[in-house]
């Protein structure tokens, strides 16, 4: 029987899994048992997705990441090449915290970089932008901009990608979708058109 997605010959996908229409599976991946993969998603090659992940529609991974158990993705995120969530704040080898795994929701539209890790039981806000090889050890807002280790606001982006510029009202444009953003008590809201 066909199915609605594509799964390169060389991954894995255990038994339980969701998988949404137009989704595609690349070369080495494994997905666990019970994951929900949300329709047009690009898993790339060589990503583990852990039992019980979420990912949303249109989600965007590439090579060499890894998705552990206790991560959701909302739709449009964006997650480059070869970073990482943890999900056990202090793990040891020969201790078992397979019950002490933490949450770590990521928020539609946002983009995470290469090699950036983010540190378990941190949200990540819709339109959020972490750059490669930042190390995430808080909770990000929404249309933040965050780099280095650890990772510290330099700014705001547009959900365009586009660091935005505020004028003295706290008003900005995004250069390419000409959408404005106010600036308001140290929170970034898109004006309705």
């Amino acid at each position: 029987m066909d199915t609605p997605f594509f799964v390169h010959p060389t991954a894995v996908v255990d038994p339980g899994c969701e998988i949404g229409e137009g989704t595609k599976i690349w070369h080495f991946s494994h997905i666990m048992p019970n994951c929900k993969i949300g329709k047009s998603c690009n898993i790339g090659q060589n990503v583990v997705v852990s039992p019980e992940v979420v990912l949303g529609n249109n989600v965007k991974v590439q090579n060499n990441v890894s998705i552990y158990t206790g991560v959701t993705c909302d739709d449009d995120v964006f997650l480059g090449p070869s970073m990482v969530f943890t999900n056990v704040i202090n793990p040891r080898s020969a201790v078992n915290r397979r019950n002490e795994y933490l949450k770590t929701h990521v928020g539609k539209g946002a983009s995470i970089g290469a090699n950036a890790t983010i540190v378990c039981g941190h949200d990540i806000g819709a339109f959020a932008f972490i750059g490669a090889g930042a190390v995430v050890t808080k909770t990000v807002p929404p249309y933040a901009l965050v780099v280095g280790n650890p990772a510290r606001q330099t700014g705001w982006m547009s959900e365009f990608g586009h660091k935005l510029k505020f004028n003295e009202d706290g008003v900005a444009v995004c250069p390419e979708s000409q959408e404005k953003y106010k600036l308001e008590n140290n929170r970034v809201s898109k004006l309705s058109a």
